[in-house]
């Protein structure tokens, strides 16, 4: 029985329960968890709430700030000005060792002087019921101040950005004063040496140093690549470009990839002749993070270097994308997808090169149509991401792709994702699921929608098959993502790349169009992130009755004519819609896509 005196007694409480965030056995329990609180500084009621029962922070501390009427940062951290938020770094790394590790420990940001009063300082806190409030202020000699509420998760965002942790391996590669160099044997690789030269806890620190910036970064994929000269590059793959991260001089190159090969799983060290594959796992920042590491035997300047090339594909489940707003899907695109995913058999194509973000958005598709009453088979060689609420096969040298493929139909599937149609019996397989009441996705690689139907028949598929087992074939692209903080309007546009694109000069000028500039913010590239493109080939009954009308080969050109006529925009013009919404430049869709 909830006491009535409970809004005199605990206004906090009181609240909460009103708006049936908690309800009244829960309030029971956190008002005898706060009656017995041992803690040197009595916790209120959401402190125990948050801390002792798991309760989402920002939901009860929105309420407390509500309560006590204490204002709400207004602004998203993206909408910050660079200018402003390298103040608020000055301000907290001015304040002294113990003051700053007071100011991270309560999260407080010190977030400026107010415009209107003088000498007022605004303390942005994820709790501004914080104790220590007082102390900080006092400490950062202000002699007014003024408490506001800021999001847990707006909070992490500004401290990432203008202090992002630090990486330990590269500070601790950086104190070393051992030089990393050993004398190589002409005639072979003495594998003595070698292995005095990769115990060196320098080149280890290297290697974990760049798995952890290499996240930091987004990176897609690190690489190390071997030079003459004893030298080893690394490379970052980011928004697509690889971009070069370090060059470790003076090391032999068969001793960095050799550090790369004993932290990985599945990798034979001694081996240098042959292709291999392993995985890394790491807890990087608070999460657990996959690398897939690929090593190819390479041809070196001269004969007595074993050179091997090592890519590290970097899967951090953070970056699977759940709602389908989030894929840039728009108009036509977007209304036939959904129409897609939502029927209760057929097929699902995504086409595109390797790196266009297929498996994103089909993950992405999957989730739509996840739930606990239908079994969701994955087949995947190798698994990227773990997918919440599906089976993913596991496939290994007991059970290949080509097995799990021809076992699932006996595994009651409802929906299955094949990671890729490989071959004639792959996409038969996946063919015969779609066409027996299932539905299904997966991948090929061609360059547009049309020329997807062309490789399926091409691969000995019937036309009827094709035709009637297909909902939905998209071709996807990803193009970079003008950064925000420093695109700029086109003033100018440049009249050869327009007239070769067959552009309207005076029709563009109509529209607000942007291109890059380049700031700190973007490493000077002018992007930031990168967005996806599509084109939707739905099978209606004119697109169906071109491809089982086929003869000798797939007319290609007829299904592009009709596709257009039922709204299908092709990658150029997607692309240049998403310029049109100043998304991306117009020499970034050019660069990404063909006329056709």
């Amino acid at each position: 029985m909830i006491d009535s005196n409970l809004e005199m007694t605990d206004k906090i409480g009181y609240l909460l329960f009103k708006k049936g965030i908690i309800d009244s056995a829960m309030l029971e329990k956190a008002l005898n968890a706060k009656a017995n609180d041992k803690s040197k500084i009595k916790r209120n009621l959401a402190q125990i709430l948050v801390q002792d029962f798991g309760y989402d922070h920002d939901t009860i501390f929105r309420e407390v700030a509500i309560l006590y009427a204490f204002r709400e940062l207004d602004v998203r951290p993206d909408e910050i000005p660079p200018q402003k938020l390298e103040a608020i770094k000055q301000m907290i790394n001015n304040a002294g060792d113990q003051l700053k590790n007071q100011i991270l420990e309560h999260k407080i940001i010190p977030f400026m002087y107010d415009e209107r009063i003088k000498d007022k300082l605004i303390l942005a806190a994820i709790d501004p019921t914080e104790r220590n409030i007082p102390k900080i202020a006092f400490g950062l000699n202000a002699k007014k101040y003024e408490v506001i509420y800021i999001r847990k998760k707006d909070y992490e965002k500004i401290i990432q950005t203008i202090l992002p942790p630090e990486n330990v391996y590269l500070k601790m590669m950086e104190e070393a004063t051992t030089e990393i160099q050993i004398e190589k044997d002409e005639a072979s690789l003495d594998e003595e040496a070698l292995n005095a030269e990769i115990n060196k806890s320098a080149l280890i620190n290297l290697v974990e140093g760049a798995l952890v910036e290499g996240v930091r970064k987004g990176a897609s994929d690190i690489h190390f690549v071997p030079k003459a000269g004893n030298k080893t590059e690394i490379l970052m793959r980011i928004d697509g470009n690889l971009q070069l991260w370090h060059i470790q001089e003076n090391t032999l190159p068969e001793a960095v990839v050799a550090v790369v090969k004993d932290r990985s799983k599945g990798m034979d060290r001694f081996e240098r002749e042959r292709a291999q594959d392993g995985f890394i796992q790491r807890e990087i920042d608070g999460q657990i993070i996959r690398f897939r590491v690929s090593v190819l035997p390479m041809v070196g300047t001269e004969l007595k270097n074993k050179f091997e090339s090592v890519v590290l594909r970097i899967l951090d489940d953070r970056k699977v994308i759940k709602d389908l707003d989030k894929l840039g899907l728009t108009g036509y695109s977007k209304q036939v997808f959904t129409k897609a995913i939502t029927q209760p058999q057929g097929m699902v194509i995504l086409t595109g090169p390797t790196g266009s973000g297929k498996s994103t958005t089909l993950v992405a598709a999957l989730y739509q149509v996840i739930d606990p009453t239908v079994n969701v088979l994955t087949v995947e060689d190798p698994v990227e991401y773990v997918i919440e609420g599906s089976r993913q096969l596991k496939i290994g040298f007991k059970m290949n792709f080509e097995q799990a493929i021809r076992s699932i139909l006996r595994h009651d599937p409802d929906i299955v994702l094949v990671g890729e149609m490989r071959d004639k019996e792959t996409a038969e397989i996946a063919i015969k699921l779609a066409n027996t009441g299932h539905l299904t996705f997966s991948t090929l690689h061609t360059n547009d929608a049309p020329s997807a139907v062309a490789r399926l028949y091409k691969m000995g598929i019937e036309p009827f098959l094709i035709a009637y087992a297909i909902n939905l074939i998209v071709a996807q692209r990803l193009v970079r993502r003008l950064c925000p903080d420093c695109k700029k309007r086109v003033v100018n546009f440049d009249e050869s790349i327009m007239s070769a694109a067959g552009l309207n000069i005076a029709e563009w000028r109509e529209y607000k169009i942007y291109e890059p500039k380049g700031c700190d913010r973007c490493s000077g590239t002018g992007y930031k992130g990168r967005i996806a493109i599509h084109e939707a080939l739905y099978f209606t009954k004119e697109i169906r009755k071109i491809i089982v009308s086929s003869g000798e080969e797939v007319n290609e050109e007829k299904i592009r004519v009709q596709a257009k006529k039922d709204g299908s925009l092709n990658l150029r013009e997607a692309g240049l819609e998403k310029v049109k919404l100043g998304l991306t430049s117009i020499e970034e869709v050019l660069a990404s896509t063909t006329e056709d």
